[in-house]
């Protein structure tokens, strides 16, 4: 038996950027855990009272690739990124850089000119892509949030985060 060589091919897909909606969760499992999700629920009635903005990068057929969140009430005067994930198969592709993009146009709609983030010091390949889009690390902080355990269980998750921030004005 032989085996052919596998052929490699480039497929161009266009992506559209808009809200998440909570009909967009079931299709978001990829995304987290229930209670993760249950979370991001949550997050959608803040940004029904406009408090954030939570964004979906979808397929022409309307399935999120990528979803993040920007958050107006962590810093004063700045728009801050944070949840944000894309489909493990599609990372590596760029999805990540045009939803951050995104979100930036998102900060700047609202009259904003910084944006901020956290990243775990774990999370090199994360840190990267920051930096890569002009990001700016300028301090850390240590950071906890609960996570789900495949029992259904909850543990405490405690990592330290580098703080980054970007300059929109221009």
């Amino acid at each position: 038996m032989s085996l052919l060589p596998a052929e490699v091919a480039e497929a161009v897909v266009r992506v559209v950027v808009r809200d998440l909606t909570p009909a967009d969760l079931p299709a978001c499992s990829w995304a987290g855990s229930a209670t993760h999700m249950g979370k991001v629920a949550r997050e959608l009635e803040r940004a029904e009272a406009g408090e954030v903005d939570y964004l979906a990068l979808c397929t022409p057929v309307g399935l999120p690739v990528a979803i993040g969140g920007v958050d107006y009430q962590v810093v004063e005067g700045a728009g801050t990124l944070w949840q944000l994930g894309v489909l493990p198969a599609l990372q590596s592709c760029g999805l990540g850089a045009v939803l951050i993009r995104a979100a930036e146009d998102r900060i700047r709609a609202r009259g904003l000119r910084r944006a901020e983030l956290r990243v775990e010091e774990s999370n090199p390949r994360a840190r990267a892509l920051y930096e890569r889009l002009g990001y700016v690390a300028y301090g850390s902080r240590p950071d906890a949030w609960d996570v789900e355990a495949p029992d259904g269980s909850l543990r405490r998750y405690e990592t330290m985060c580098t703080l980054m921030h970007k300059d929109l004005s221009h």
